[in-house]
């Protein structure tokens, strides 16, 4: 098991301990459940799926990076496909505050970069801020998807959100789960690869500034992220917060990274270039290749 988990394992229920320690004890655990061992938990622990998901929020939030606030958020993405995924706020020292992702955030990045085709449930250990609410309005389940808190009954997104503005009010048809290729051409080695991948899969229908981020960390292992955009712009999530995301459920330090590639257009309404080496700078990562996107 992974030693961020222990304090929080310690103290659940003695039947979810049983059920849940072969799971966390494999050592290709990332921080997701398949639909099988949902349901094994569930008929393990006497829980319902709903009872579940807050059990587990102690685990999720245990996934948190906070060498700011000290705040650990936690959150749980229960997707079309039946499978859950993890998610926790991450801060990094020495960047702006800009950069940092929201548990939600990472929840729903975590399940698009698993290749989720749509969430159902969102299930949080604090009430949603209004930066989150409405970076989850740009997922295609809209405001029908259902937010769950401790303590309070199952609510939509529209009762967090209401008289939401969004992609459909600016006729946005492709939304973020959707599966989508905007047909950039493989080229380099397998890190610029995997960027140019990620930059394939990115939201960007309002400035079409697709981007991508590969990350390879210390274990040699490469994680991406695509770039999140958002109606309301400032919800963004840039690419590299997504790989971050990605890295970080697979238990590997922000701080373990060797090398980075961003693949992006050089000449694109926008660019993730400063604020990409920037971050990776305050995170102790000074090699950053650029790979320009062309079409195949």
């Amino acid at each position: 098991m992974h030693p961020r988990f222990r304090p929080a394992f310690a103290d659940l229920a003695a039947e979810l301990q049983a059920a849940l320690l072969p799971i966390l004890d494999a050592e290709d655990f990332a921080a997701f459940f398949t639909p099988d061992q949902v349901n094994d938990l569930c008929r393990q622990s006497g829980m319902d799926a709903d009872a579940l998901a807050l059990a587990l929020l102690p685990l999720a939030a245990a996934c948190a990076v906070t060498p700011l606030s000290r705040f650990n958020v936690g959150a749980v993405a229960r997707g079309n496909s039946g499978r859950w995924y993890f998610g926790a706020n991450m801060e990094f020292s020495g960047a702006t505050m800009q950069q940092t992702v929201h548990a939600e955030q990472s929840a729903v990045a975590h399940a698009w970069l698993r290749g989720e085709s749509g969430l159902q449930i969102i299930t949080v250990n604090y009430t949603p801020c209004g930066h989150c609410r409405q970076f989850m309005n740009e997922l295609n389940s809209g405001t029908a998807l259902r937010i769950s808190l401790p303590g309070r009954p199952v609510a939509t997104l529209a009762d967090y959100l209401p008289d939401a503005f969004g992609p459909r009010d600016l006729h946005i048809t492709t939304l973020v789960m959707d599966e989508v290729d905007h047909g950039y051409a493989p080229t380099g080695d397998a890190l610029a690869q995997a960027a140019i991948a990620a930059a394939n899969r990115s939201h960007a229908p309002y400035s079409q500034a697709h981007s991508g981020v590969a990350l390879e960390s210390a274990s040699g292992a490469i994680y991406h992220g695509g770039y999140i955009e958002n109606a309301a712009f400032n919800p963004s999530l840039p690419p590299l917060q997504a790989a971050l995301i990605l890295l970080n459920m697979h238990g590997e330090s922000c701080q373990q990274i060797v090398r980075a590639v961003l693949a992006e257009h050089p000449d694109a309404q926008l660019r993730q270039q400063p604020a990409t080496a920037a971050t990776l700078q305050a995170l102790g990562c000074g090699t950053l290749h650029a790979v320009t996107l062309q079409k195949a």
